[in-house]
């Protein structure tokens, strides 16, 4: 019923039969409009809601039922992506020739039907593994700037760590560049310091704004929690930063963190190359969303080489139709014939997901998970241990990464032909709810170097094997189970 029970025997009968009445439409439409564009988990999860809790089911759904970005920041998209495919007739320079694996080869024209953007050749590719070193190579990039700067970021801080990039990009704008620097509202408003932050922003030169911002008197509403996840730096076109790295010193500006010692840890890449253009591509769509200011003119494909390493950006999120990162995951891992190794700090498959990597170690692949010992987020942490036991169970190796640091960076390897990094977790809240953006590459190179980094994890964790995992206590199955419960609710 919509209404605590102790309070039935106090009114009228007609107001009993009218809450009842309210109840029983509130369900039957429930039934009929909640699973629409839904996977069936996740409808059933705020079914199971709204039966149970009517009232509070219906609140909670309205606020975080729609997972849609406006109208307006749609058509935005599908515009820039008009104009990217209408531009495609041009890129016959720096448009990739694979004619490696046939299945490669399919991928990377899914990421072109979805995202729009290319694959292209003449690469280099630089891997980041450290705090220190990416905000070093990513201030030192930026005092070599001579005409622009973008960058966003999830999280944003000015700290002991972050100062030397913030005062690169300070000094840049005072000289003449262009210096643009998107960060997510409500991802950065919740670290400590925002205050600060915002001040030192508005004594600078640097065109700045908060990404999806929640300002309700504003006019400026949206779901809570669709959050813009991505990490991107991009300096005159010719070098860009991503990854798996917030701009933040490595423990969260978190006293608690820092008293047990829990640092995170990353891995970002330095790219230089046609594929800076088309990351720039994405920054660049961002800014349009959030200020009416198109950069089209620093989009012009350039062409040049400057590695062996072929790669391709796969922007995904609210903005498209499709869960572009989701899809391709897929089909990599599907594809896989000897070796899939796994690094996500926050792994909540949906069933799509979870069957894909299932099947690959039972069809004989060799499947490896790199997760954290001890998560930061409770429930999260929680509804991934709900997925071990059928992991486990089909052969897949799981690797903790030891507590208290938290394995933060988020990237896999297929077979010795293709890697994937980005800002993309795998869990359902990053194929629908966040924009990510994620980067293939292609090459034996890139993927040794990057299973150079993951034989880093295996020496700092310990595998968890299926028999331990069995006896662990009833208490933490339950909250588990309950945990995974939350988690489809997208």
């Amino acid at each position: 019923m919509l209404w605590p029970f102790p309070l039935v025997g106090t009114l009228p009968s007609w107001v009993i039969l009218v809450i009842t009445l309210i109840d029983l439409v509130i369900r039957v439409l429930a039934l009929g409009i909640i699973p629409g564009n839904r996977r069936p988990t996740t409808a059933m999860a705020w079914l199971l809601g709204i039966f149970f809790m009517p009232a509070l089911g219906v609140v909670l759904f309205l606020l975080f039922g729609n997972f849609r970005l406006s109208r307006r920041r749609r058509a935005q998209q599908e515009a820039v992506n008009t104009r990217i495919r209408a531009g495609t007739s041009e890129l016959a320079a720096v448009e990739s020739r694979y004619n490696g694996s046939e299945w490669v080869a399919s991928a990377a024209e899914l990421n072109k039907t979805l995202g729009s953007l290319p694959m292209v050749d003449g690469n280099s590719v630089d891997l980041l593994p450290g705090y220190p070193d990416s905000i070093k190579a990513m201030a030192a990039a930026a005092r070599e700037a001579k005409t622009f700067i973008n960058a966003e970021f999830y999280i944003l801080s000015s700290d002991h760590v972050t100062n030397d990039l913030l005062t690169a990009l300070e000094d840049a704008a005072e000289r003449g560049v262009e210096v643009r620097l998107l960060f997510d509202h409500l991802g950065t408003l919740r670290i400590k310091g925002y205050r600060k932050l915002i001040k030192r922003l508005k004594a600078s030169k640097i065109r700045w704004r908060p990404m999806l911002p929640l300002r309700p008197v504003h006019g400026q509403w949206r779901r809570p929690d669709l959050r813009n996840h991505r990490k991107i730096m991009v300096i005159d076109g010719e070098v860009a930063f991503t990854g798996s790295q917030n701009l933040i010193e490595p423990s969260y500006n978190n006293p608690r963190h820092r008293k047990v010692g829990r640092q995170w840890v990353e891995l970002m890449t330095c790219m230089r190359g046609p594929i800076v253009t088309t990351l720039n591509v994405v920054f660049a769509t961002d800014w349009l969303s959030e200020t009416d200011e198109s950069l089209e003119h620093q989009l012009a494909h350039r062409s040049g080489h400057y590695g062996e390493v072929t790669a391709q950006v796969v922007p995904s999120g609210p903005g498209f139709i499709t869960e572009n990162n989701l899809r391709l995951f897929n089909t990599l891992i599907y594809s896989a014939q000897h070796k899939l190794s796994i690094c996500s700090p926050y792994f909540v498959p949906d069933d799509s997901l979870l069957y894909a990597v299932t099947t690959a170690a039972q069809r004989g692949v060799d499947v490896e998970l790199f997760v954290s010992e001890k998560g930061d987020q409770f429930l999260v942490h929680h509804a991934q241990q709900s997925y071990y036991e059928a992991l486990l169970e089909a052969g897949v190796r799981i690797h903790l990464y030891k507590a208290p640091f938290v394995l933060h960076a988020k990237h896999f390897t297929v077979d010795d032909e293709v890697a994937v990094l980005g800002s993309s977790n795998m869990d359902m809240r990053s194929f629908s709810l966040n924009l990510e953006v994620s980067v293939m590459m292609l090459g034996e190179d890139i993927v040794q170097r990057i299973r150079a980094v993951e034989d880093t994890y295996r020496g700092i964790s310990r595998e968890l094997k299926l028999e331990d995992w069995r006896k662990r206590p009833m208490g933490v199955k339950y909250v588990d189970n309950v945990a995974r419960l939350t988690a489809t609710l997208q």
